[in-house]
């Protein structure tokens, strides 16, 4: 607990962390948007800017319909937003950086007001929709590769004439590209010195060249979205880094559609300049999994819903 405001009510300083696709699930929201006025009043206005009830797609599914690209990355980023507007208005709270994985990103500038809730909305909506079509334009998957280290993964991905997609924490790096590629890297994974390598069920290649034109398309989006710099220090994923303009915030948004998620990099950067509170706010534990992995040293509370977002007020006033 650091700092005081001028009710003399301690202010928490954490670094705010959004997961990336792949964490939905159907029902995230909804009990959010029942119990809490600022998150219904949020997400009512994200149903009007996309002008569809996203939320009903949130709160009932079907599985199908929310795991849909263009539908599962604005859930996220709405889901996530709603959180920390949320906690927000409990716990005195001031990031001190914010980080978030793929799409994440995304929801992370908005989180610390480099564009609006509903420009970004409406932004990862398209970005959503330009990823479905590229997947859909040619056939393409992933994998993860389990044990090995960052040299391996990347001689192996050579060989393959496939990507690296995701750094995401030591011993766990996901590759990506041509089905023929990525099945001769999982079938070459042992002898690379992999313990496990493993195919996802995935619509396509994320983060590699086969998302080329969803880039392109994305690309002049961003820059017609009004922004200003982040009131926090922002990561980007493609670089490991805060963003340092609103040119390089376009720029990195776009990079990142083809180029690898260096999560790792990005995290280890935070803990080493002293960070050792980080809050990940959206469905699941998966970026306090890849943290135990990264450093033991800091404390990561994941909220997801009313009762871990209640439990999470209850151990920040605590601290």
């Amino acid at each position: 607990m650091q700092g005081a405001n001028l009710l003399n009510i301690p202010i928490m300083k954490a670094v705010i962390l959004f997961p990336g696709q792949g964490a939905q699930k159907v029902g995230m929201g909804k009990d959010l948007y029942d119990t809490y006025p600022a998150a219904r009043e949020m997400m009512d206005k994200a149903d009007a800017a996309l002008g569809y009830s996203l939320t009903d797609i949130m709160f009932n599914g079907p599985d199908a319909e929310l795991t849909r690209t263009c539908n599962c990355q604005p859930a996220l980023y709405l889901h996530g937003l709603a959180l920390y507007e949320v906690l927000r208005s409990k716990v005195e709270i001031e990031a001190v950086a914010a980080a978030g994985l793929s799409l994440g990103e995304f929801t992370a500038h908005a989180a610390a007001g480099t564009f609006s809730m509903e420009e970004g909305l409406k932004l990862v909506q398209k970005r959503g929709a330009y990823m479905e079509e590229a997947c859909q334009a040619a056939p393409s998957t992933m994998a993860a590769m389990i044990g090995g280290n960052d040299e391996a993964v990347e001689k192996l991905a050579a060989e393959c004439d496939i990507d690296v997609a995701n750094f995401n924490c030591p011993g766990q790096t996901v590759v990506s590209g041509s089905v023929e590629g990525v099945d001769k890297a999982v079938a070459g994974a042992k002898a690379a010195g992999f313990k496990l390598a493993k195919k996802l069920n995935v619509a396509g290649a994320y983060h590699s060249r086969f998302m080329k034109s969803a880039q392109e398309k994305l690309l002049p989006e961003l820059q017609a979205v009004p922004m200003q710099m982040p009131a926090c220090p922002v990561y980007c994923n493609f670089q490991a880094r805060p963003v340092t303009s609103t040119d390089d915030v376009r720029a990195m948004l776009g990079a990142q559609v083809c180029g690898s998620v260096r999560w790792a990099a990005s995290m280890q950067d935070l803990v080493a300049q002293g960070h050792t509170l980080f809050i990940e706010m959206g469905p699941g534990k998966t970026l306090a999994g890849m943290m135990a992995r990264i450093s033991k040293e800091v404390t990561v509370i994941s909220i997801e819903d009313v009762a871990s977002l209640e439990a999470a007020v209850e151990a920040l006033n605590a601290l």
